[in-house]
């Protein structure tokens, strides 16, 4: 399933609605719907790593909008790039 394992956001239905004609600022008599279909929207759904509560690693399907806010924590594969004795 298209789902997140963490919002629960999934996926949601809309219209896909044409258009002809020329607009009526650009000079034209303006735009007529000529045809309105069903279509889905579907989330940006990541597989990413996570660290759980209790310290295990699982795999998940996160969207891109928790993945960025900072809601579930990644699995860090290696330790951070450290200077030895910084230099100013």
């Amino acid at each position: 399933m298209a789902i997140c394992s963490y919002c629960g956001k999934g996926k949601q239905v809309g219209n896909v609605v044409q258009t002809r004609g020329r607009a009526k600022y650009l000079g034209g008599v303006g735009t007529k719907v000529t045809g309105i279909t069903r279509r889905s929207f579907k989330p940006n759904l990541r597989r990413v790593r996570i660290s759980t509560e209790n310290g295990s690693h699982k795999t998940v399907l996160i969207c891109a909008q928790c993945l960025r806010s900072g809601a579930v924590r990644r699995v860090v594969k290696a330790a951070p790039f450290k200077l030895s004795g910084a230099a100013k």
